[in-house]
């Protein structure tokens, strides 16, 4: 082993002389280190308090959620598939603004209330309708808020069949936009939500896709705040009594059918937090309402949201062998948030996995680690961490030199 250990240092003191003065010097072992999160202003330790358990529920299923870090602040069966009744229709505003935004649709297109979305959801029926008369057209901008507002099955089922072409096809869609958010647990049968065989989704979906709405469609997202609807003579309110109750809630949906309950998603903003929550399989109006109240206060009082780190921002600086550069930087893609309970943020414990030898080359975006942050000896966020610049591999003479080091190294 000595022996062959001398030959080594005796070939690379040779080969050293040769590309001393050629080569770049190689990247220096240093530390791995430790990502920081950005400054925050310490809580006053008067906040710091244990957080207590959640107010006691009245449903089938129930979660609250902040909107900007996703975690689940609590919550009971969330992922249990349920009927969700007039929730749906937070996902037919969803297709309908991303097929806008996708140039489909206008919001000046002319909107038939065909005779079959009228007999099914109009005024003729046991549910929820918006007025409009059969056989003839309405704007679609018009249409959307008369559903979105007054609930209106009759505009659900003809914004439906305008956008594509019957209601089964548009379910489709509905499905379709679902994965893309994450839904993994709901069914779309129809726009409505009205009882139809494997149309379900659970309290987690419901969930993402009301974060969903909010984040992608803002301006979709706005119509649920609004108060009351008219269409013709017929003025209705909209459902959600939030609305009335608290200023800060600016949406969602409420629901009912009798295999469903009463159900109701709901939102609000206080400051930069925004928390949703949704209680389903409720006994009344007013169950629903006080939940959902009483979920969206304990979030607000006790949970708390922060910004770890910028995306596509150094996080932290890793060397590199064989490459045009000796160094590279990683970060997340998207911005790193959390929620912890108030005055916890100093005590998160962010750490870094990254593979003790990296070597060119190297794509912008390549995961190449990952970036934990704990919090009592648990995860409460996790990303990982990629590349953010592309490196090539460096020329025939640095690759060996740090061929040899690396050899040199490792024995």
């Amino acid at each position: 082993m000595k022996s062959y250990r001398a030959i080594g240092i005796a070939a690379l003191t040779t080969f050293a002389f040769g590309l001393a003065f050629a080569q770049t010097p190689a990247p220096q072992p240093t530390p791995q280190p430790t990502p920081q999160p950005e400054a925050a202003e310490q809580a006053p330790a008067s906040e710091a308090l244990p957080v207590p358990p959640p107010p006691a529920i009245v449903g089938t299923a129930w979660i609250l959620m902040d909107a900007a870090s996703g975690n689940v602040l609590a919550g009971e069966n969330i992922d249990e598939p349920l009927e969700p009744a007039s929730i749906t229709k937070v996902m037919t505003s969803y297709v309908i603004a991303a097929e806008m935004a996708g140039g489909k649709v206008k919001p000046t297109d002319q909107v038939m209330m065909t005779e079959n979305a009228w007999r099914k959801g109009g005024a003729g029926t046991d549910g929820s309708y918006s007025g409009f008369q059969v056989n003839q057209t309405a704007p679609l901008l018009e249409m959307e808020k008369g559903m979105v507002v007054q609930s209106g099955n009759d505009a659900a089922i003809a914004l439906a069949e305008h956008v594509a072409g019957s209601e089964s096809a548009f379910a489709a869609l509905m499905n379709q936009y679902a994965k893309r958010l994450g839904m993994k647990n709901s069914h779309f049968a129809n726009a409505t939500g009205l009882p139809d065989e494997g149309h379900l989704s659970s309290a987690h979906d419901l969930a993402l896709l009301g974060i969903g709405l909010a984040r992608d469609f803002p301006e979709t997202y706005s119509y649920n705040k609004i108060k009351e609807f008219t269409v013709g003579p017929i003025t209705q309110p909209n459902r959600n009594v939030l609305l009335w109750r608290d200023s800060t809630v600016d949406g969602i949906k409420t629901g009912h059918t009798s295999g469903a309950g009463y159900c109701l998603m709901a939102s609000a903003k206080r400051d930069d937090q925004r928390l949703v929550s949704v209680v389903l399989g409720s006994t009344s109006e007013k169950q629903r309402a006080s939940d959902s109240q009483a979920l969206l206060n304990w979030g607000f009082r006790f949970y708390e949201t922060h910004k770890l780190y910028d995306g596509n921002t150094a996080v932290a600086t890793h060397k590199l062998w064989k490459g045009a550069v000796d160094t590279l930087e990683l970060g997340v893609a998207e911005p790193l948030l959390v929620t912890v309970p108030r005055g916890r943020y100093e005590q998160l414990q962010p750490t870094m996995d990254v593979p003790a030898t990296l070597v060119a080359p190297i794509e912008k975006g390549q995961a190449i680690g990952t970036v934990k942050v704990m919090l009592d000896g648990e995860v409460v966020a996790e990303r990982p961490l990629v590349a953010l610049q592309a490196v090539e591999r460096a020329g025939f003479f640095k690759r060996l030199w740090h061929e040899l080091l690396m050899w040199w190294k490792s024995t």
